[in-house]
């Protein structure tokens, strides 16, 4: 029988010690913002929360799996096709044909080749990935051993949510006072949904939403040093309006002079609460939460009181 070394060159053009790269990655100023996986030959990432913003590194459960490729007539042509004939010129004839058995006896059955696949992020995806067989045949309604389920799907969905990156704006807007209502707002969140889908084309899709619902302020120092109003902020802050109700910031209680810089550092987090939209049920996921931050400095009013 042919080597697994060879199947692995047939499919992918690496060896299984050095799996296949793949393309269902997207890298947002250095960050890998989605489910960064080995071989695209049948998942598809769509949606408005892909590779628009900012993700948040959330790993998969699962370091690999099994998914559906080919038809037994698929897979046989595949590795029969003449304009790969070159590619193979340097491989022993009697070892290929000793390969494409395994293929002409499933060809008029129904199903489909499963192959492995595994998620880069995961430092345990390689490994895993070699201990699976390069190919599975698996009758029609039928899942293998490891093979993808609709809940595995939905986790490769999460980890390519991106939410917008947002810029923090504050009146006063560089400098505030002790006791004086410091109002906390965002720019930049654009859409408040965000949406990903992971489709297997003709045996599963999954969608996952993410909607904006609030804010967490972070005034960068204790409560001692600064009363946080966060509980009303909505989606976005609250822009400042004159003679408007303060009800989202900060009111510092201390100068900032004794702090590094002699300024605080103020951080907003964005909280996207994540939901599953299909038959995939029960199944719970971390909201994507992304913080920013910038400094601030907040002086204090000297007053005399004389008598």
């Amino acid at each position: 029988m042919i080597s697994t070394l060879l199947s692995a060159a047939l499919l992918f053009g690496a060896p299984p010690d050095d799996p296949p790269q793949g393309n269902v990655d997207v890298d947002q100023n250095g960050r890998t913002t989605t489910a960064n996986l080995a071989v695209q030959d049948k998942i598809v990432i769509s949606g408005n929360g892909v590779g628009r913003g900012r993700g948040d590194s959330y790993r998969l459960p699962s370091p690999c799996w099994y998914e559906p490729s080919a038809t037994a007539q698929e897979m046989y042509d595949r590795f029969t096709d003449p304009r790969e004939n070159a590619r193979r010129s340097a491989i022993n004839e009697e070892s290929r044909r000793e390969f494409l058995k395994q293929f002409e006896e499933k060809l008029g059955q129904p199903g489909h080749w499963w192959v492995p696949n595994y998620d880069q992020n995961h430092p345990d995806g390689p490994a895993c990935w070699g201990g699976l067989e390069l190919f599975v045949f698996v009758p029609p309604d039928t899942t293998p051993p490891a093979g993808i389920t609709p809940e595995q799907l939905t986790q490769i969905a999460r980890a390519s949510l991106t939410v917008p990156e947002h810029t923090i704006k504050l009146s006063p807007e560089n400098r505030s006072f002790v006791n004086l209502d410091t109002w906390v707002w965002l720019e930049g969140v654009g859409e408040t949904r965000r949406t990903v889908t992971a489709t297997i084309p003709g045996f599963m899709s999954v969608t996952v939403v993410a909607t904006l619902k609030s804010i967490t302020i972070d005034p960068g120092t204790t409560d001692d040093r600064a009363e946080t109003h966060d509980e009303n902020c909505g989606p976005s802050g609250r822009p400042y309006t004159k003679g408007g109700t303060f009800t989202c910031g900060v009111r510092y209680l201390r100068a900032s002079i004794d702090q590094p810089g002699e300024k605080y550092t103020l951080g907003v987090s964005t909280v996207w609460p994540v939901e599953v939209e299909g038959d995939v049920t029960e199944l719970q996921l971390a909201p994507v939460t992304v913080e920013t931050t910038r400094d601030i400095e907040i002086g204090e009013i000297q007053s005399n009181v004389r008598p």
